[in-house]
């Protein structure tokens, strides 16, 4: 039903919150020793909660699209967060939910003024 009626939107809302949220614990796990820093490859976990969608299964596994980020500058402590590139990250990350967010508001606007008949 989501894809049916917010088509693509809806998913890429989703996997654009599980994004926000992976960076945001990155952010948090700056200066945290040995933390990892990891990342959402936006088009894979689309891809695949699309797939699980259409086969009409269970929302897919959020661990899809994972991936370490890999440090331009690694630090002596073994963390691999790098708080600029993170903050850019999420700017971005951002700045395209508000858009998806957008799509999304415009079509309920659209069926709410159908079923009042404006």
């Amino acid at each position: 039903m989501n894809e049916q009626l917010f088509g693509i939107h809806g998913a890429a809302l989703t996997v654009r919150s599980e994004r926000m949220s992976v960076i945001a614990s990155n952010i948090a796990n700056a200066a945290t020793p040995g933390y990892k820093a990891r990342d959402i490859d936006f088009n894979a976990a689309l891809d695949a909660r699309l797939e699980s969608g259409r086969a009409g299964g269970a929302a897919s596994d959020p661990r899809t699209g994972m991936v370490w980020r890999t440090p331009t500058m690694p630090s002596l402590d073994g963390n691999t967060v790098e708080l600029n590139r993170e903050q850019v990250a999420f700017a971005e990350n951002a700045v395209a939910y508000s858009a998806t967010l957008s799509f999304v508001q415009g079509k309920v606007n659209t069926i709410t003024r159908a079923l009042k008949g404006e």
